[in-house]
C-alpha cells in the first residue's frame, strides 16, 4: 500500500511538472487566452483552469495537446520541455499524440445576438453540431 502512495505522489509530481510549463505559457499570453482556449477545445473555462493548475492532479487529455499548442502559440523551447515532461508523466499516452487526428481551426464570423446568454447558446450549439458531424463522418470511414 505504501508503494502505491509513493507511485501516486510521483505521478502527481510528473503531472505538475508539465502543468507548470503550461501555466507559465498561459500567464505570458494576453488576457482572455483561457476562454479562447476553452472555446477551441469545446470546454468550459473551469476545465482550462483545472488542466493548467499544477496543484490539481487532473492530467491534460492527449487529444487536447495540439489545440493547446496551436491556440497558446507555445514557443518551441517550451513545447519541447512540455512534451518531455508529458512523456515522463504519461509514457503510454505520448505515442497517441503523433497518431492522433490532425485538426485545423476554422473561424466563423457570427452576428452578435445582443445577449451574452444567446451568444453562448449559439456557440455551444455550433460546437456540438461540429463534434457530432465529425463523429458521423469518421464512422463512415
Amino acid at each position: 500500500m505504501a508503494d502505491t502512495a509513493l507511485d501516486a505522489e510521483g505521478d502527481a509530481g510528473a503531472v505538475a511538472a508539465y502543468k507548470r510549463i503550461f501555466k507559465d505559457v498561459l500567464d505570458s499570453r494576453p488576457s482572455g487566452m483561457r476562454i479562447r482556449l476553452a472555446h477551441a477545445m469545446g470546454k468550459n473555462r473551469s476545465f482550462v483552469s483545472q488542466i493548467s493548475n499544477p496543484a490539481y492532479p487532473v492530467p491534460i487529455p492527449v487529444q487536447h495537446l495540439a489545440t493547446i499548442f496551436d491556440v497558446c502559440h507555445f514557443p518551441p523551447q517550451a513545447k519541447s520541455q512540455f512534451l518531455r515532461a508529458y512523456a515522463r508523466a504519461h509514457p503510454r499516452r505520448i505515442g497517441r499524440l503523433s497518431q492522433g487526428t490532425h485538426e485545423r481551426m476554422l473561424t466563423l464570423h457570427l452576428p452578435d445576438l445582443g445577449s451574452a446568454k444567446k451568444n453562448a447558446q449559439l456557440d455551444t450549439l455550433l460546437q456540438e453540431f461540429t463534434r457530432r458531424l465529425i463523429a458521423i463522418m469518421q464512422d463512415e470511414k
